[in-house]
């Protein structure tokens, strides 16, 4: 049983990689929103389903660690890795199907991810940690509902739901002002980690 919460980190790391691979393909293979062949529908809906599937793990792997008290070095080790390779999966599939609002956000991600990550590996060897805060579990939490939302709606027609096409494009404008909002939280973030690696060196030296 204690096994479980890196199995379903495990599963995460399978269903971001599938995710990616589904979307990847409906770039190259179908037009617009995905509307077309069977198999562009099937696609699209998997997608989505693996995308909200590993949404839901990466609360339920952490949560049963805790209460199980099933805290591994290889679960802390495979839990940030996942969290990233399903955001930076979702947004570069999006890119794939040419989802209107990603790019710009989604480059400030990928950017400060990359940039957080060289940090901690550069701190490490002085014996420097960088803990996950409070805030930057927040941005997680808002850059998946935020691709979520964008999926959810550019891939409209594949759910067979009637809505008005201004209602639809005001509610794809909303995700993409919530993945926006998510791009700036996430940069703040980095710049408090960038503050805390600063001091933490300062102290050393200083030491």
């Amino acid at each position: 049983m204690h096994h479980i919460p890196n199995l379903l980190t495990v599963l995460r790391l399978v269903l971001s990689l599938a995710m990616f691979f589904a979307l990847v393909a409906i770039g190259f293979g179908l037009t617009g929103a995905g509307a077309g062949p069977a198999g562009g529908l099937w696609l699209a809906r998997f997608a989505f389903a693996a995308l909200v599937v590993a949404a839901v793990t990466d609360f339920f792997d952490g949560w049963l660690a805790r209460r199980w008290k099933a805290v591994s070095l290889v679960g802390a080790i495979l839990d940030p890795i996942a969290d990233k390779i399903l955001v930076c999966g979702a947004i570069l599939g999006l890119l794939a199907v040419q989802a209107p609002g990603v790019l710009i956000p989604g480059a400030l991600i990928l950017f400060r991810e990359l940039a957080v990550s060289a940090m901690r590996e550069v701190l490490a060897p002085r014996g420097i940690k960088l803990p996950v805060t409070f805030l930057a579990k927040i941005k997680t939490t808002l850059q998946l509902v935020a691709l979520a939302a964008i999926m959810f709606l550019w891939f409209w027609p594949v759910w067979g739901l009637k809505a008005a096409p201004e209602h639809l494009r005001i509610a794809l404008h909303g995700a993409e002002i919530l993945w926006a909002f998510a791009a700036v939280v996430t940069l703040w973030t980095g710049l408090e980690y960038a503050r805390a690696a600063w001091k933490a060196l300062r102290a050393q030296f200083a030491g």
